[in-house]
This record gives structure tokens, sequence and C-alpha cells, in this order.
């Protein structure tokens, strides 16, 4: 089945997490079931130049792995995960999915469009967290991809958590 006639671009992604965040952000709150969260997605929003098919993996599979994610995330976190905002919370299953289970995305690219999302959705500062806690997570993940960035880059962060990159 091939939701998706647009294919794999950045900004067909893009929009793709931007919708995932708005639907795992209402699941969260709301409990609504996957499905009846995705039908009112792309009855409500114009899904043209939306990767389809990654929005659908996306909605479907930090909900399926919601509980490895957040044991991944755990480590991370500087309280629980209960205590996290409700943005920052789907951001971070979010970019801990992309990071553990779509090794095809790099995960530099993981990490700066959930910075992004976090600068739009989030709290002030808010992408200063979600930066330092999935770059973390990127290391233990990815070490073999995390192992080639520049020495600059691996500096230890800053108090607020935030990478020098």
């Amino acid at each position: 089945m091939t939701q998706s006639a647009v294919p794999s671009s950045p900004a067909a992604r893009r929009k793709a997490r931007r919708y995932a965040l708005q639907a795992l952000y209402q699941w969260q709150l709301a409990g609504a079931t996957l499905s009846d969260l995705e039908a009112q997605v792309l009855a409500a929003n114009d899904m043209q130049k939306v990767d389809r098919t990654y929005f659908h993996d996306l909605l479907h599979g930090v909900p399926a792995e919601v509980t490895g994610l957040d044991e991944a995330l755990r480590p991370f976190l500087d309280r629980r995960v209960e205590e996290l905002s409700q943005v920052e919370k789907a951001l971070l299953r979010i970019g801990a999915f992309e990071l553990k289970e779509r090794l095809d995305v790099p995960y530099r690219v993981v990490i700066n469009e959930s910075i992004e999302l976090a600068k739009v959705f989030g709290a002030d500062d808010s992408f200063k967290y979600v930066n330092g806690v999935l770059d973390k997570l990127a290391r233990r993940l990815r070490s073999a991809e995390t192992a080639h960035r520049p020495a600059a880059s691996r500096q230890a962060p800053d108090d607020d958590g935030a990478d020098k990159d």
C-alpha cells in the first residue's frame, strides 16, 4: 500500500514530522486512536507535498515503541519523562524513534529537524534541551556515525545542555 505519491525529499519529510508532532501531541494528551488522529490530519491539511508514508511511520511507530523510546531517553533527561512538556516529550520520542529505527536518516538531520520543530512549537529554550538530549542519545545509538564528526563538535555541552555545533 503506497500512501505517498510524493517522493521522499527533505521538505516532504519535514512536513511529515511537523504533522506527526501535532498528532502525537494530541495522542499524548487525549489518547485518541492513531487511526482517528491520522484521518483528522489527512482531512484537515493539504498533504500533496507531504511524505505521507513517513508521516504514517512516525505516527504509528512512536506509540508502538514508546516504552523503549522513553527508556532510551531516560539516562539523558534531567527529570522524569512524565514531567517533560508535552511538546518536548513528543519531539524527543520522534527524535529517538528516528535515531533508533530510521538509520537511513543521518543523525544530524534528526537532531536539526527536532531543534527546528522545538523552536516553532516549544517553550523559549526547549530547542537547547532537545538538542542536548538527542545529541547524547545519538552518541549512544549511532556511535559509529557520530564518531566521524569534527573534534570541535565533540566538546562537552554548555551548562544549558546545548552543544556548540
